[in-house]
């Protein structure tokens, strides 16, 4: 089944938020099992210290009892009272070590409560053995011993001891085996997450093998129909250049035909006005005469009034008329000048526009703003001055009469050896419905209050056209208008393509 580029993006786009969530968890658990770990650790720190400090403490307690029986079995031998004086002291100390150790532990702790009672009368017993022994009460001392209050004390002191020795170990063996299964965990958990990655990396593999596939019999296929494409293209731009020329000719014969009549037209009315410049005289010198009679009355109001009224409206129409015949024939015109590419100072070519109509600008209370930020480009002077011109001319014309007029020039270089030019203003704007009408031929926005016939900014757009440009407007009502120009950098290059295609 062939796959859409669309279902290729998801397919990528899925298989990679599969493998970061695999990633993601394996990332996740690798964390928590490493804190699992050092809680773990720690647990089989404390519990290996906590033994040590049992062990420790019965076998000094055991060393004490040892360097006591050594004194009285040796009839008191003075060299067991040093191991046995230091048994003593280490058993306070290991003692109070296992109470620090044990204390955030409750059972471990109760133990050592009831250890320490313990320890100290054992201790308190083999002291007073070893006092009466030197004292010379042998006997008493002797009979001390065999009460078994020693031996009592010593069994339930190692009965706790190895009660806490067991709890002890078995904390270590419990994290130990927990360390043990979050190892075992980490790795089944990597086994699993490397598995899903190796499905999901497996599976993308497939579809940009797939897809390539696609693409590249694709682009047999293009490359097939594309054969011809260039020789077909070549004959099409030439067809249309034919028809543009038929259509150009047309435009011309058409409009030089309406010229004739028209100027008849024009004519004709001249001597219309002429003639009836001389009936209105003689109707003024007789209008006493005709004060009685009803159709002289008649004829004196259609020669004084109606007459010149429509006289007047056929002179509008006509020179309403020619406007229209001179703008057809002036887009004619442009669309047959052949263009002449040349190096253009934008900043000066903008500088000379706007010094062209610094007077209405100046009456206007307004002031030309100039940002060139591209020194030269190749193209057409005389096109280029009329589309600023213009543009120029309708900023000064559709200016906002409650402020003063501000006009910015802008002009910098984009992608695709493309040059943007800017002429903003701050006038009357254009509403949006009119964005588009604005660049059709007869077509105009908002009041109809400055004299014009539509055309400038149709003739605009395919002065631009001609120069391989394109014209668009950003703008808003009270506002102010943005007219962009995209241009070539070098009209060159776009006529050498318009020669090959022909």
């Amino acid at each position: 089944m062939p796959i859409s580029s669309l279902s290729f993006v998801r397919v990528t786009i899925l298989s990679i938020l599969i493998g970061l969530a695999a990633l993601l968890a394996i990332v996740a658990v690798n964390l928590w099992l490493v804190r699992q770990a050092a809680v773990y650790s720690a647990t089989v720190a404390i519990a290996t210290g906590e033994r040590a400090a049992i062990v420790e403490l019965r076998n000094t307690l055991d060393d004490a009892e040892t360097g006591q029986r050594g004194y009285l079995l040796t009839d008191g031998n003075q060299a067991y009272l040093a191991p046995y004086n230091e048994a003593r002291r280490r058993v306070r100390e290991n003692r109070d070590r296992l109470a620090a150790l044990t204390k955030n532990d409750p059972a471990m702790a109760n133990d050592v409560a009831k250890l320490i009672p313990i320890t100290d009368a054992k201790l308190a017993e083999l002291q007073k053995t070893i006092d009466l022994f030197s004292a010379g009460q042998r006997e008493a001392s002797l009979k001390l011993v065999n009460t078994d209050l020693g031996k009592r004390l010593m069994d339930e002191a190692r009965e706790l001891f190895a009660t806490m020795v067991g709890r002890s170990e078995a904390r270590i063996d419990a994290a130990t085996q927990s360390q043990k299964d979050s190892i075992d965990a980490l790795q089944w958990v990597t086994i699993g997450g490397a598995l899903v990655i190796l499905l999901v990396v497996g599976g993308s593999v497939w579809a940009v093998f797939s897809y390539t596939g696609q693409l590249e019999q694709a682009r047999k296929e293009v490359s097939t129909l594309n054969v011809n494409l260039e020789q077909r293209v070549r004959e099409r731009t030439a067809d249309l250049g034919r028809a543009n020329e038929e259509i150009q000719r047309f435009a011309y014969i058409v409009t030089h035909d309406l010229r004739a009549p028209l100027v008849n037209i024009m004519g004709f009315t001249s001597e219309l006005e002429t003639s009836l410049a001389s009936i209105q005289s003689y109707i003024k010198q007789h209008i006493d005469e005709a004060a009685h009679d009803e159709v002289a009355k008649q004829a004196q109001i259609a020669v004084l009034e109606e007459v010149p009224e429509a006289v007047s409206f056929i002179r509008s129409s006509t020179r309403k008329m020619d406007g229209l015949i001179n703008a057809i024939l002036k887009l004619s015109r442009e669309g047959r000048r052949a263009l002449r590419p040349e190096w253009i100072s934008l900043d000066t070519l903008f500088k000379t526009a706007a010094a062209n109509l610094q007077h209405q600008i100046d009456d206007a209370g307004g002031a030309v703003n100039i940002d060139t930020r591209v020194s030269t480009l190749v193209s057409d002077r005389m096109a280029l001055e009329q589309i600023v011109g213009n543009l120029l001319d309708n900023a000064v014309k559709y200016r906002a009469p409650d402020r003063a007029l501000r006009i910015q020039i802008r002009a910098h270089e984009t992608r695709g050896q493309r040059i943007i030019v800017e002429v903003e203003d701050n006038g009357r704007g254009i509403a949006a419905r009119d964005h588009e009408r604005v660049f059709d031929l007869f077509r105009r926005s908002g009041a109809q209050d400055t004299p014009g016939e539509g055309i400038g900014l149709a003739h605009v757009r395919s002065m631009v056209r001609n120069l391989g440009g394109e014209i668009t407007l950003r703008s808003q009502i009270e506002q102010g208008t943005t007219m962009q120009l995209n241009l070539p950098r070098d009209l060159r290059a776009i006529l050498a393509t318009q020669t090959g295609a022909a």
